[in-house]
């Protein structure tokens, strides 16, 4: 057990790092990194597909890179916006790492990117506790998951500088309770902004948009609890959570915590460990 904690303390310590490092160099040259964390099926393509669409027609310079285990299919609908896309993916890695991404960015990202959109692997646990060197972190949950999401996955919404609702043009019809949901989300991160969008119906269509923009120009963003507990704590904060971690996993960061159990896993790990441009602000 120690010996997995250890390890995964020098991981996440180690990505810290690299994410500082992405997150000097980006903002030096004016680019804004928004890192968007959801579960399969969220409808965070499809929203993306749209801002950025948003984002060219307004003359903003956008590009965005998607990460999946497998097939470039998200990457072959959001090049439909004309803008620059790339596909990564991660061969089974449940999470994008810092330096991963800082990897795929060298020689790609356009000089005078002024937003990047990661969309990251569709999991709401293990890319969780990695910070990509973002400016704004942004949790969405499509309306046809439960009104329980944020408390299912604590870390993840209780890390997110923003909260985005996807799919409200079915609310009614799943009968969504957006109340308990905003409830939810207050329990896990008082304060953080809640934005009901539909891709489909164009509802909340731009928020998304302005809240990048904003967080770019170093206004607008919020600190979660969460956050700053952590940076309270220090970088070498006790990781030893109850919960079991299989052993005879070498890598213990590589293997798969998809809601969705990919890999016949029973079990959702949190580790509420990350270092948001929050805290580094």
């Amino acid at each position: 057990m120690c010996r997995v904690v250890d390890l995964r303390q020098a991981v996440l310590a180690k990505n810290d790092v690299a994410a500082q490092v992405l997150r000097t160099e980006l903002t030096a040259r004016g680019t804004t990194v928004v890192n968007l964390l959801s579960s399969p099926g969220s409808g965070k393509t499809a929203l993306l597909e749209r801002e950025l669409l948003l984002a060219r027609e307004r003359g903003v310079a956008v590009a965005a890179l998607t990460a999946d285990l497998a097939t470039e299919n998200d990457a072959v609908r959001l090049a439909r916006s004309g803008v620059p896309v790339k596909q990564v993916l991660t061969d089974g890695l449940c999470h994008l790492e810092a330096a991963m991404l800082g990897r795929h960015l060298d020689g790609w990202l356009p000089e005078d990117t002024r937003l990047l959109f990661v969309e990251n692997v569709g999991n709401l646990v293990c890319p969780a506790g990695y910070d990509l060197g973002e400016s704004l972190r942004v949790v969405l949950a499509s309306v046809t998951e439960g009104e329980d999401k944020p408390l299912k996955y604590p870390t993840a919404f209780g890390l997110a500088q923003l909260v985005v609702v996807t799919k409200t043009d079915i609310a009614r019809a799943v009968e969504f309770d957006e109340a308990a949901f905003r409830a939810n989300v207050e329990q896990v991160n008082p304060g953080v902004e809640v934005v009901l969008t539909s891709a489909r119906a164009g509802e909340g269509l731009g928020v998304l948009l302005d809240r990048a923009l904003a967080a770019g120009a170093g206004t607008g963003t919020h600190t979660p609890v969460m956050a700053r507990q952590q940076h309270a704590h220090g970088a070498g904060h006790d990781h030893d959570h109850d919960h079991d971690h299989d052993h005879d996993h070498e890598r213990d960061h590589d293997h798969d915590h998809d809601e969705d159990h990919e890999r016949g896993h029973g079990h959702d790990h949190e580790h509420p460990h990350v270092h948001t441009a929050a805290q580094t602000r």
